[in-house]
């Protein structure tokens, strides 16, 4: 043990870790994961033990001390110089753990950086000499880790370590379509141990925890139908279509039978639901946890542990965006240990509606091959075209295999809600404005485009300067964007006195908001429903049969001002509408298949790993990040004030989310901004193109409006 404090894994940036502890930590948590998945899991604490056994080399700790710079043409990857070592291993153990070993940083081949084994073997004929330097040093402190760790160890010469080496090439080079299990295990545990490494007990906290839902199956309330309804059913997924307000959140989760993958479109969305399920679950043992871009944000009174802990496996609940599932879709790094993590579960796929074309494609893939992989799937919905419900129920298996959950026209009438009538343009409105603001009602704005909700938020400012307003949208810093919908949920929403709030698209889903009245741009009509569920929303005895008004502004002339929304779509959308009419509830399905006639599915087979019920990619390849996938996140890039500048470079990343603007990079992306080489390497803009109250005017995110005196610090 004399040496064993020397050999590190991790250099003083990574917090000085011993190889020792390292391999530890990682084979706690590989057993556990094993355990759960139902692998072996001596298997699995053995393979955790040699990944990463090559980090003793003479050649790897030379990389570790402060101020090493490696040389050109530098090459050594510690996770090929681990396999020397699988002559110790008995045969029904040796390649699932070689695949623990062999790509658990880099895929075999075509990888993007050309450092996988397969890639090296065809471009670097010296690659098994590169990495056995010095092997007759360093592999005597190996075998003592490895004798430490109960492993029965021999000597092994320069002639078996190639042998060994060559042997894992001749195996990967024959590895057939489909993804390694093993892969998974090991890349969970140890991306988990790696962050948890500075906790003295790290690994005391219980993973794969079923969450105990009984206070969901104890909730029954005839104004929430769906409560009523029996969660027992044989069919193995299930798809609800119900109203806004009907029970569908609870609903779904009582048809869980094991841990949850709660999906959800929307930041907002997410963050309250979050909320929602960590409460509702308090008085259980169950690990709720959060994932999207700004989790962090929603964690700065949490513990460090649970920060870490949000992102990685093992969760009861685990509350996410379906982007954080496509690496499934695309097989890029890491999509084995979200297989690992998701395999056999429950998934809720709710809002399934509110999806862009491209990526509705991607989620009726991620569907596909939840279900090869064994996961059931509940679907929640208030509007779903036809045509899509039957494309979901064909890759659910059919209709045998779902529990199809509708309600009754006599129930869906108490869901009739809100008087429809179409305008021409705001300014026909300003007596309904005017009168609601008298009758100290709460009146909601929802505008398609932020620029459009800006101009209007500012008019509104100028007639209406006593009266209490707010703007929410999604270019607002987010750690404003976070409090801004805070103040809407919990004070705006109980405001006894008149108010004005001015929104976009971000209202649309899970915004728990009950306002009197609604002035909308025109929309699509599945997205114009989603708008209608903030108007009336709250449901009681008294509020049955009561209806509020929502007035559309009739479609714009000019093409550019109907984005984000095809012209088409709006139009078709306006016409079926009723004019100074009831909105009923059970006509809501026809008005839908109405406009949505037939649906044109985006083709993605070209992009992803799993087609025709098959995987198409080899076991231990993963893919760079997927073209598709960067044009989806092309057009949403974060930049920052630049009197921002200092505290973003010196903070944590909790800080950094919240000083970040989120634009289109269509927006600022061509115009020559400043670019900062940390954090999510932001663009910064000018203080002139930001304002507190209004949030990102692109119109000043130009270098010429840069403050002189910033630039110089």
């Amino acid at each position: 043990m004399e040496n064993f404090e020397q050999i590190l894994a991790k250099g003083e940036g990574g917090g000085s870790v011993t190889l020792i502890q390292h391999l530890k930590e990682v084979a706690i948590l590989a057993e556990r994961i094993a355990c759960h998945l139902g692998l072996s899991p001596f298997i699995a604490k053995r393979g955790a033990l040699l990944h990463d056994i090559g980090k003793a080399s003479t050649v790897f700790q030379q990389t570790l001390k402060k101020n090493y710079q490696r040389p050109p043409g530098f090459l050594f990857r510690h996770e090929l110089a681990s396999l020397f070592f699988i002559s110790l291993l008995d045969e029904d153990e040796k390649y699932p753990i070689v695949d623990m070993i062999v790509a658990h940083h880099k895929s075999i081949y075509q990888d993007a950086g050309g450092k996988g084994l397969l890639d090296l073997i065809e471009n670097t004929p010296d690659c098994f000499e590169r990495h056995i330097i010095d092997f007759d040093v360093w592999n005597k402190d190996a075998l003592s880790i490895l004798d430490h760790f109960g492993f029965e160890i021999k000597p092994i010469s320069v002639d078996e370590a190639k042998a060994n080496f060559f042997e894992v090439v001749d195996y990967c080079e024959s590895k057939p379509y489909g993804y390694s299990i093993w892969k998974g295990v090991l890349i969970a545990a140890d991306h988990l141990a790696s962050a948890m490494s500075s906790f003295n007990e790290p690994f005391r906290r219980d993973l794969f925890v079923v969450p105990d839902f009984s206070y969901y199956h104890s909730r029954k309330n005839k104004l929430y139908p769906l409560s009523l309804i029996s969660s027992a059913n044989p069919g193995k997924h299930t798809l609800v279509t119900a109203p806004t307000g009907a029970g569908k959140t609870d609903f779904l989760i009582r048809r869980c039978k094991g841990r949850v993958f709660y999906t959800l479109p929307f930041q907002a969305s997410i963050n309250a639901m979050y909320e929602r399920i960590k409460v509702d679950l308090i008085k259980t043992d169950a690990d709720v946890r959060l994932l999207h871009a700004s989790s962090s944000i929603r964690m700065e009174n949490g513990k460090l542990e649970e920060k870490i802990l949000q992102r990685h496996i093992g969760a009861s609940v685990k509350i996410l965006t379906p982007h954080q599932m496509a690496s499934l879709v695309f097989g890029t790094k890491g999509y084995e240990a979200m297989i690992a993590d998701i395999i056999g579960c429950d998934i809720i796929l709710d809002e399934i509606h509110t999806y862009s074309e491209t990526t509705q494609a991607i989620v009726l893939k991620i569907v596909e091959i939840l279900c090869n992989i064994g996961c059931r799937i509940h679907i929640g919905t208030a509007t779903l075209p036809t045509v899509l419900y039957n494309r979901l129920v064909d890759i659910l298996g059919g209709f045998g295999n779902v529990y199809e959950v509708k309600l009754p026209d006599d129930v869906l009438d108490t869901f009739n809600r809100h008087i429809i009538h179409k305008a021409d343009s705001m300014d026909s409105l300003n007596h309904i404005i005017d009168e609601a603001v008298e009758h100290n009602q709460k009146v909601l704005f929802v505008c398609n485009q932020v620029r459009r909700a800006q101009v209007l938020f500012l008019d509104l400012s100028e007639r209406y300067p006593s009266v209490k307003k707010m703007l929410v949208h999604s270019r607002f810093k987010r750690g404003t964007r976070n409090k801004l919908e805070s103040d809407l949920r919990n004070i705006y929403n109980f405001s006894a006195e008149a108010c004005l709030v001015v929104s976009t698209q971000v209202v649309e889903v899970s915004l728990d908001i009950s306002f009197d009245l609604m002035i909308t741009d025109c929309a699509p009509i599945d997205a114009l429903i989603q708008r209608f569920g903030r108007i009336n929303r709250k449901r009681s005895i008294e509020t049955i049969g009561h209806f509020k008004p929502i007035y559309i502004l009739a479609p714009p002339k000019e093409t550019a001002d109907f984005l984000p929304y095809g012209p088409d779509v709006v139009k078709r959308t306006y016409d079926a509408l009723p004019n100074s009419g009831l909105m009923k509830e059970k006509e809501i399905q026809d008005l839908i298949d109405k406009v949505y006639p037939s649906i044109e599915f985006v083709d993605i087979d070209l992009c992803s790993v799993f087609n025709e019920g098959k995987w198409t990619i080899r076991e231990l390849w993963h893919n760079p990040k997927s073209a598709l996938l960067e044009a989806l996140d092309i057009d949403s890039v974060n930049c920052i004030e630049e009197s921002d500048k200092e505290i973003y470079e010196s903070s944590p990343y909790e800080i950094q989310a919240k000083l970040e603007i989120p634009v289109s990079y269509r927006a600022i992306g061509w115009r020559n901004l400043d670019k900062l080489m940390t954090g999510s390497n932001p663009f910064l803009i000018p203080s002139k193109a930001y304002n507190n109250e209004i949030g990102f005017l692109a119109e000043f995110a130009k270098p010429e409006f840069y403050d002189v005196k910033q630039q110089f610090l």
